[in-house]
């Protein structure tokens, strides 16, 4: 006889782990499919820098024992300047993270099956009632989410995500020891979550370096692959080779080694999301996708999307007669919007104009960070209009330019709606139009 949970949730990442905590702990009988091994995971899905901060840790109680690091400020670096902010995080060590989010939901009485690749949707008269994983295996349940980041194999199968190519970004990281953390050419790093801006090292894209104790560091970079990318990329160079490249040329890496084993790369698609639900069906994490689109900050996103999936389920099922229509699971779209990612239309168009920018105008960014207060700045970094024009000049007239002709012509079914937008920026957005 085929099992029936009240949900079944593909992927046991940060998304999918934290639905299931949350679902458990409202006493909802919840099973999750993770496609690795259990006396392996997550060796494979160990993919993230895991670089989050204070509100992330306290929502979600996430324990210090699964932090490598506690850092107390954030560096950005352009190819020949730096800012330095005051800002509390944590670096995860994200294996442990991710098995202790196994067993809080363990403990509250989630399943979960190991070597269990969800493979397709069960779908009767319409309705989503379940997932085939493992080529034949069942399981069905009253709701059905898909926590399997861009692989999407049950969205895709739905017709609810469309990830596109040129909007995803891939990214790799090394675990290095011997670095010189200070260096005196560089911002001391010690205790810092450092982000660099500089096309010669990740065209399109950053790098990066999280300092996790001692000599020891997180260092990587990712890229967005499109038109961004390909004027500014060298001919034959793959991620791999732009990480050795810097790792070469960096003198705070002169007398680094590798630790064994402790190489990770992942993607992640940077695009506003689309269709996340149907009848008896909700997509979270990286499947929709949720990384913060800026900075690429991924945990405390998909954790949120995994929270509002289970608000929305239990608002589905604790109903004297449950409904799982689409009309109640679309509560979740909006929980996203308001609650996940709530400029997201907003930080991707300013993630588009900052990777537009060159190398001489991130040098000058640094110099305009220095001179804001914080307050401003803040404003800036939550895509408040003020806050932005705050961070430009006269001269930047043709990189304003060129960002709306290519917007208009290239991109303008993202532009975001007008109804979406605070009315200064809206009325900006129909600037940009008037621009035809």
């Amino acid at each position: 006889m085929t099992e029936t949970y009240d949900a079944v949730i593909a992927g046991a990442g940060p998304a999918g782990g934290q639905c299931a905590r949350d679902l458990a702990a409202r006493g909802y009988d919840v099973v999750v499919l993770e496609t690795e091994s259990e006396d392996v995971f997550p060796k494979t899905s160990n993919k993230s820098t895991a670089g989050t901060f204070p509100s992330t840790m306290a929502s979600f109680g996430i324990p210090d024992e699964v932090v490598m690091n506690f850092t107390d400020s954030v560096v950005i670096e352009s190819p020949n300047d730096h800012y330095r902010t005051d800002q509390p995080g944590a670096v995860l060590e994200f294996a442990d993270y991710k098995k202790w989010l196994v067993a809080e939901s363990e403990v509250d009485g989630a399943e979960y099956r190991f070597d269990a690749r969800a493979t397709r949707p069960i779908v009767e008269d319409g309705d989503v009632v379940g997932v085939t994983y493992n080529g034949s295996e069942e399981v069905r349940a009253e709701v059905v989410v898909d926590a399997t980041g861009p692989g999407a194999p049950l969205a895709k199968a739905l017709d609810v995500t469309d990830l596109q190519r040129d909007r995803q970004a891939i990214g790799i990281e090394y675990e290095l020891e011997g670095i010189e953390i200070d260096h005196p050419d560089f911002a001391d790093l010690t205790g810092a979550m450092m982000l660099r801006l500089d096309h010669d090292l990740a065209p399109g894209g950053y790098s990066w370096i999280f300092h996790t104790g001692g000599s020891e560091a997180k260092v990587g970079l990712c890229y967005i692959q499109n038109d961004r990318y390909r004027e500014q990329s060298r001919e034959g160079f793959v991620i791999d080779d732009y990480l050795e490249y810097w790792l070469d040329r960096d003198p705070r890496f002169a007398e680094a080694d590798r630790l064994e084993g402790k190489q990770h790369r992942g993607s992640a698609h940077i695009q506003p999301p689309g269709k996340m639900t149907t009848d008896s069906f909700i997509a979270i994490g990286d499947t929709v996708p949720t990384v913060d689109p800026l900075w690429g900050e991924g945990i405390d996103k998909c954790m949120r999307s995994g929270r509002a999936a289970a608000i929305t389920i239990d608002r589905c099922l604790s109903r004297a007669t449950p409904d799982t229509s689409a009309s109640e699971t679309a509560i979740y779209n909006q929980l996203w919007r308001d609650t996940v990612a709530p400029k997201v239309r907003a930080r991707l168009l300013m993630t588009e104009l900052l990777y537009l920018a060159g190398n001489d105008r991130y040098d000058r960014l640094m110099a305009d960070l220095r001179r804001l207060d914080s307050e401003t700045l803040a404003a800036a970094n939550s895509a408040n209009l003020r806050g932005i024009l705050s961070l430009l000049h006269v001269d930047d007239a043709d990189l304003l330019r060129r960002f709306a002709r290519e917007r208009i012509a290239e991109h303008s079914e993202a532009l975001p709606d007008a109804a979406d937008l605070p009315a200064p920026v809206a009325r900006v957005v129909g600037r940009l139009s008037s621009l035809r």
